[in-house]
């Protein structure tokens, strides 16, 4: 695919005509994320709120549970936030989910797909077939949200990673349960209007966030979460990040955001974290 045009998504993207205060396109970088983090702890101040940093080729993106991947160049759309969120860290566990929503709506609006969020940071559209841990659905991007201490006792930063895999053939994905938006019949495949819509609803969605002071019950986004949450509904075997599972109804999503997974004693388990199996439909 052809590279960003870099001087026309400023023009769009950064204040005044955009919500942006820094965009940034580098040629290739082993991880946004990573490149972030370091550029906030070294001077917090050249990366202000509503930075982004997008990259044409990520050579070692990092998701959960440290796991890495590389993308084909030009085929993904992989960059990063900074927000530095006027909120209490206690609200911090939303951050993820708000911008998987953010991530969801953009999808559904730009790109023309049944985009869902599977709990807590996967971007799936639906497949013709299933498959074992997944269902008959297809991972076609995924969200990393990482708090950074910042020097000085200064607040922390959160630096949220987003990959989307646009125009992947089956032969450069590195998995089956993995799918691009052109596989997955997309109406467009152009990251330039991908990037400008997931800005435009990471942007609505985290004022939103913050005008509710980080409450994402009273602002009505935990359940705009849940609404798009394919999670939810489903039985499900969590993977626990100690080891362990938990197995059973997906039932909510907690006040802060922990999934409520019901086993078949009728036992409620708040997972903070974890690998999420598709077991089977409810019923």
């Amino acid at each position: 695919m052809p590279t960003l045009r870099v001087a026309e998504l400023r023009d769009l993207l950064l204040a005044p005509a955009g919500p942006l205060t820094r965009v940034e396109v580098v040629d290739v970088t082993e991880s946004t994320n990573t490149d972030l983090a370091d550029a906030l702890r070294a001077d917090p101040a050249s990366w202000p709120d509503a930075s982004v940093l997008v990259a044409e080729h990520q050579a070692g993106g990092r998701g959960r549970a440290g796991r890495t991947w590389e993308t084909p160049r030009g085929t993904s759309l992989t960059c990063s936030f900074v927000v530095h969120p006027p909120v209490p860290a206690t609200s911090f566990g939303w951050i993820g989910l708000l911008a998987g929503l953010g991530a969801v709506n953009a999808l559904r609006a730009t790109a023309g797909v049944p985009a869902t969020l599977k709990w807590p940071n996967d971007l799936l559209v639906p497949a013709e077939t299933e498959i074992e841990g997944w269902g008959a659905v297809r991972k076609v991007g995924g969200i990393l949200a990482e708090v950074v201490a910042l020097p000085s006792g200064q607040p922390p930063a959160v630096v949220i990673g987003i990959g989307i895999n646009v125009s992947q053939t089956a032969d450069e994905l590195p998995v089956p349960s993995a799918t691009s938006l052109a596989l997955a019949g997309a109406q467009h495949v152009d990251r330039e209007s991908m990037l400008v819509a997931l800005v435009a609803a990471q942007v609505e969605v985290a004022q939103r966030w913050r005008e509710s002071g980080g409450d994402a019950v009273r602002s009505g986004l935990a359940d705009e979460v849940a609404a798009v949450c394919g999670t939810l509904g489903s039985v499900v075997r969590v993977e626990l990040p100690g080891g362990g599972t938990v197995t059973g109804l997906a039932a909510r999503l907690d006040e802060d955001g922990a999934l409520v997974a019901v086993d078949d004693a009728g036992t409620p388990h708040r997972v903070l974290a974890g690998d999420v199996r598709h077991v089977r439909a409810a019923g």
